[in-house]
């Protein structure tokens, strides 16, 4: 599969919305669309994971492509806030609280899910807007700051649904992903 790295990289006219619909595959040759021969075309209303991640539009098709390369395509539920993690459990913007909750448990009931990936990137405005501009400076201070909001979500997400497997994971703005 083509590496996308960019916006450039989704050629043939197709918009960056439009690129969940399709892929590029190869050499950039054929377009696969996500429902022919999908999961999702078949009906049978299952998925893996829920993924939960940031608005941050730099980071949309890296997010797709990893979710791809692990094996997940047409297998998981998104829901997309900002912040991720601290999104989910700021005190700042409780109805995104109640969101995130409300689609994890959909999400469990209409596609039986058995894993929440929260996945968090370096450089989140909304991190600096809620924790303030210096939260995530130096690097290290960053990645504790991220461990520490991902793990509380990942504590409360394992109070209230103790059978679900969580993954926490921090993107970095050229789209590595590291476990935390």
């Amino acid at each position: 599969m083509k590496e996308i790295t960019s916006g450039s990289d989704l050629q043939q006219g197709l918009h960056r919305r439009n690129f969940l619909k399709t892929l590029v595959w190869g050499g950039g040759a054929g377009l696969w669309s996500l429902t022919s021969g999908s999961r999702a075309a078949l009906g049978d209303g299952k998925a893996d994971v829920l993924l939960l991640s940031c608005i941050d539009y730099r980071l949309v098709d890296y997010t797709v492509h990893y979710m791809v390369g692990r094996g997940l395509r047409d297998n998981y539920d998104y829901v997309i806030l900002a912040g991720a993690s601290l999104g989910a459990i700021t005190d700042k913007y409780p109805e995104w609280n109640k969101t995130f909750w409300d689609h994890l448990g959909l999400a469990i009931r209409l596609h039986g899910i058995h894993k929440v990936m929260v996945m968090d990137h370096r450089d989140c405005g909304a991190y600096k807007l809620i924790l303030g501009e210096n939260c995530c400076k130096p690097r290290e201070k960053e990645t504790k700051e991220h461990r520490t909001q991902m793990q509380s979500l990942e504590k409360a997400i394992r109070k209230k649904y103790r059978d679900l497997e969580v993954e926490l994971l921090l993107m970095d703005l050229n789209g590595v992903v590291e476990k935390i």
